[in-house]
């Protein structure tokens, strides 16, 4: 198994911690790993992305042009990385802001309105837990204990009060990501 992935968004939404929760777990479960970030020099608002590369064997490059799936959490990502997807591959994207949903018909795309639920769990930082629980379904390639593991070693230990929201906030994802598998 080799997961080649490029999660990309904002500054501020999540994007790098979801890549390095993915990859911490990864560890925990002596996966080979790979984490690289690229962001602008703003702190919030500016985009960023990271590739994470998770797999059973040896990694031979960290950089990458195509990838097995894309997690876009906003318009400019999606429009950037869409055409990036590998066919047959996975395009997951945050549903609730995108104006312009992808046309793709080669790939299994899953939209997923994460900001909404995250409003609804009365916390808006956990939109990218969701959007985890959702790619966690599709691609069940970390087991759910070790993900759990891998918050609390990325979330400052000032926030390990809010590992149970973000717990709630993967099962919300992986139910979600469900029902759009239904409903195709």
């Amino acid at each position: 198994m080799q997961e080649e992935m490029i999660i990309a968004g904002f500054g501020g939404q999540g994007v790098l911690s979801m890549g390095q929760i993915l990859c911490y777990s990864g560890v925990m479960e002596e996966k080979e790993v790979s984490w690289m970030p690229s962001y602008g020099p703003e702190m919030r608002g500016g985009t960023a992305n990271c590739i994470a590369i998770i797999s059973d064997t040896k990694i031979s490059s960290p950089i990458l042009t195509r990838f097995d799936t894309v997690i876009a959490l906003n318009q400019p990502s999606l429009d950037k990385f869409e055409n990036a997807v590998k066919p047959g591959g996975l395009l997951l994207y945050e549903a609730s802001t995108i104006l312009k949903p992808p046309t793709r018909t080669d790939i299994d795309i899953v939209p997923i309105e994460a900001a909404n639920e995250a409003a609804k769990l009365k916390n808006s930082k956990v939109m990218n837990m969701i959007i985890l629980g959702a790619f966690l379904n599709k691609k069940p390639i970390i087991k759910m204990e070790n993900i759990i593991k891998g918050i609390q070693k990325v979330l400052p230990e000032r926030y390990h009060h809010l590992i149970p929201l973000n717990k709630e906030a993967l099962e919300k994802g992986m139910e979600l990501a469900q029902k759009v598998g239904e409903e195709v």
